[in-house]
């Protein structure tokens, strides 16, 4: 990350529901193409077409939901193959990665809010990741009643975004307890107008896209 307009960074986009990732992403997006930064988008779970078949069977509200476990190693399963196919060869090119959630959305979702050892995801973190982590990991930080009325208002949920209020109140404890431990987050606060919330994005990625120019 230093001189060069390619000089690769993974960045990471999470929250909970409602918090405006998908606008903040496209502001970001907009700034990496005023900095002419190669980069590329993504998502979790999906950015490959096996990791966006497990997508559709982990959000679909049809069938049997699977259980705990199964829906961590799925997670795990679509994250193996989409650094394998698209994030380990965009970085050795020397491109940005702008990825809508990583692991920490493991930790806070599957971790915290369903329950599932911590351990355990380490466990598989060190074996699907094999020490790649995010470079800068953006938190948009909602109230979850407040993130949820959006939700609402912007489309159908998905079998995750139906699940009680306590679920994504553990979510985001989940989410404040990671950004805690981690110096690479950066926590914005999305209640705020999208005016406020872009400034706080320019503020925070104007100095690594200084150092690309």
């Amino acid at each position: 990350m230093t001189g060069s307009k390619t000089s690769a960074m993974f960045v990471t986009l999470e929250g909970g529901e409602g918090a405006g990732k998908s606008t903040s992403r496209d502001f970001i997006v907009s700034m990496l193409e005023e900095y002419d930064v190669p980069f590329i988008q993504t998502r979790e779970p999906g950015g490959t077409p096996i990791g966006e078949a497990l997508r559709e069977l982990l959000l679909s509200k049809e069938g049997t939901a699977p259980s705990v476990t199964t829906e961590l190693l799925m997670v795990f399963a679509a994250r193996a193959q989409h650094l394998h196919e698209v994030i380990e060869p965009a970085l050795r090119e020397g491109k940005w990665v702008l990825c809508d959630r990583f692991t920490d959305a493991t930790y806070a979702y599957q971790g915290f809010g369903r329950g599932s050892d911590l351990g355990e995801i380490e466990a598989l973190e060190a074996l699907v990741q094999r020490g790649r982590h995010p470079d800068l990991t953006l938190l948009f930080d909602i109230n979850p009643q407040l993130g949820m009325a959006r939700a609402r208002q912007r489309a159908e949920l998905d079998r995750f975004e139906q699940e009680e209020l306590t679920f994504f109140e553990k979510v985001r404890n989940g989410y404040l307890s990671r950004a805690e431990c981690n110096s690479r987050f950066k926590i914005i606060d999305a209640s705020r107008s999208i005016d406020d919330v872009q400034d706080a994005l320019r503020e925070i990625l104007k100095p690594f896209l200084d150092r690309t120019s």
